[in-house]
């Protein structure tokens, strides 16, 4: 019996900096040819551009998650699909190294996914995907007998609905908690169709933007926007806030978090996967929102710290020492 499984995607990441990638912020001319926010990660069209620093590592959701988790002390496995390739396997001995049995699945035609992150100074970055395997999970790729856990946490990528339903109906029946982060293109899909998923989980996690484009209600409508997930939700909806902390709702309460201070921001790359799955720890030691949120806000904030989407997951005796002690917190009645 395994703490946790996580279920998603795997990747070869390459992280490259240089200071030839300018942040260019123009939006009165970068909206009217597509760019939806009016800003640009820009380089020199035909130019040889040097690299200041060239970092490599792993990454996918499932992959991020599953070594924060490791890390805190759960016993971990990981299922994903990777290509039957030297990346494939390098993504496997990189689970094995970090104490995780990986459960995953080689595709003969599609190669392993791959990243390649291009990074600004100041921690924003552009990321290159190629999918590839990673987007290729089926129904009988899932060893749905080894699937034996006290949760399970699920980054779906562009999994087909069907498969998830079977995949979340399957853990629910061997009593399994779950927690989802609902990938865009599954935020896409409307409140309709994820209706039905949405009652098997325990634990519901997206920031507030996507929450707002989910529910259809303002991203300024904090407390709407919870009465509508819980409707929902039949466990904990969790909303990040980026640099301004988390909200959470259990129904009754709003939980109201702060962030702690990174010592210096090198890459936003993981953050998201660190703050939920250090909620999701929390949960799993001590069964306790304020605790989670804590552990949540420790493990983010130190993934930013680092280059790689999980290199700086902290282990359980980090996020006990002097410097995540206080966070700022508050809780008040859902009224």
């Amino acid at each position: 019996m395994y703490d946790i499984i996580t279920i998603g995607t795997a990747t070869r990441d390459i992280f490259l900096r240089s200071s030839a990638f300018k942040h260019v912020r123009d939006p009165e001319h970068l909206k009217k040819i597509g760019f939806r926010k009016g800003e640009a990660e820009c380089f020199a069209l035909g130019a040889k551009i040097e690299l200041d620093e060239l970092y490599t590592t792993f990454g996918g959701g499932a992959v991020n998650t599953a070594i924060s988790f490791a890390r805190q002390g759960l016993r971990t496995t990981v299922v994903a699909k990777v290509g039957d390739d030297d990346i494939g396997k390098r993504v496997v001995a990189n689970l094995r190294s970090e104490h995780i049995t990986p459960l995953m699945v080689k595709d003969k035609k599609n190669k392993t996914a791959y990243s390649t992150i291009l990074l600004l100074p100041g921690g924003e970055r552009t990321i290159l995907v190629y999918r590839g395997a990673a987007d290729m999970l089926r129904e009988q790729d899932i060893p749905f007998s080894k699937l034996k856990s006290k949760w399970a946490y699920v980054t779906p990528g562009r999994m087909p609905l069907s498969l998830m339903m079977h995949i979340v109906s399957s853990l629910k029946r061997a009593s399994t908690r779950i927690a989802i982060n609902p990938s865009g293109f599954y935020l896409s899909m409307g409140i309709k169709k994820l209706k039905a998923l949405f009652k098997y989980v325990d634990v519901v996690l997206m920031n507030q933007e996507e929450a707002s484009v989910l529910t259809g209600i303002s991203y300024t409508k904090k407390r709407e926007l919870f009465r509508k997930l819980d409707t929902l939700v039949r466990g904990i909806a969790v909303m990040t806030q980026g640099s301004q902390g988390a909200l959470v709702s259990d129904g009754r309460y709003m939980y109201r978090a702060g962030t702690y201070k990174e010592q210096k921001l090198v890459d936003r790359t993981g953050a998201g996967d660190a703050f939920g799955s250090g909620f999701i720890t929390g949960l799993i030691k001590k069964d306790d929102i304020t605790y989670a949120l804590k552990l949540a806000s420790a493990n983010a904030a130190s993934v930013v710290e680092h280059v790689g989407a999980h290199t700086g997951a902290i282990t359980e005796k980090e996020f006990n020492g002097r410097r995540f002690k206080y966070l700022d917190l508050d809780i008040e009645p859902l009224l």
